[in-house]
């Protein structure tokens, strides 16, 4: 009976789940990375704009 899954191909079919395995992890962390950075850029833009939205309504109720 031939066998279902040969034996030189253990190693080579290994190595490719392997790999494939640390790559997946690999962008994994570099997406999270990329999120935290995003979210960082976020609060930073918010900030900004609040202390703007903040001297428009202080000039606004001077011309009032």
């Amino acid at each position: 009976m031939p066998a279902l899954f040969p034996r030189n191909l253990i190693l080579p079919t290994s190595l490719n789940l392997f790999a494939i395995l640390c790559s997946t992890f690999y962008l994994r962390s570099h997406h999270q990375y990329n999120l935290i950075e995003q979210e960082a850029r976020l609060d930073e833009i918010e900030g900004t704009l609040r202390g703007h939205i903040g001297l428009i309504e202080d000039a606004l109720e001077r011309i009032e």
